[in-house]
């Protein structure tokens, strides 16, 4: 299994999370964003979306950080991570897909470089974009974790689920952007405690290969 992959990606993150979670092995392909790796034709050819992350597994490619993470799930069901309640799953997914599909696309780097190069603003801009659309997703689903969180460890009931798979990656991002996470506790309380978990520690960019 090859995955293509980028350490400050939060979408790779995720998946290098579900993978650890997994105990998978695969080989790292590193595709530089601030270099454009990812728009080179070689890799165009496999992933036309020209994103990151991607996968290569059993003759075909995978794109999207979710589907790749729910094909995980499939292939390899322990540990489950959604729920076996139907309505339990779409909670899950619901906490999930409001991170991966409103909170991250909008400060992704590919948006930012938009809003600094294209829209002429400079840096105070830029992070002023940032932290606000951070703030307004987290707003959201601080309530929403708060309500099916058990303990503040997990986003939903007392295990570990798809959602926190999301979490831990945007919980990141937002703590390297300097945003106030003051009006949000039980994201962070859940957040603190993930960065504890074997699987979470090993997929931090940090520590990945192209992070040197």
């Amino acid at each position: 299994m090859k995955l293509y992959n980028y350490f400050r990606s939060s979408a790779a993150f995720r998946v290098r999370i579900a993978l650890n979670l997994k105990g998978l092995q695969y080989e790292y392909v590193s595709k530089s964003l601030l270099k454009n790796e990812q728009r080179a034709a070689d890799y165009l050819a496999l992933n036309p979306q020209g994103l990151i992350p991607a996968i290569e597994v059993d003759g075909g490619v995978l794109t999207q950080s979710l589907a790749i993470i729910e094909y995980l799930n499939d292939l390899h069901p322990q540990p489950p991570l959604l729920p076996a309640d139907p309505l339990a799953r779409a909670q899950v997914r619901s906490m999930a897909l409001a991170i991966a599909c409103d909170i991250h696309p909008l400060n992704n780097l590919r948006v930012l470089n938009y809003v600094r190069q294209d829209l002429g603003q400079n840096d105070d801009g830029v992070n002023t974009w940032y932290l606000h659309w951070v703030a307004e997703g987290f707003r959201g689903l601080e309530q929403q974790v708060a309500k099916h969180s058990s303990s503040r460890r997990y986003c939903f009931g007392d295990s570990l689920t798809l959602a926190d798979v999301c979490l831990a990656p945007q919980m990141y991002n937002a703590r390297r952007f300097k945003c106030d996470l003051t009006p949000f506790p039980t994201l962070v309380a859940i957040s603190t405690h993930l960065e504890t978990l074997p699987a979470f520690d090993a997929a931090r960019p940090e520590v990945q290969p192209d992070a040197r």
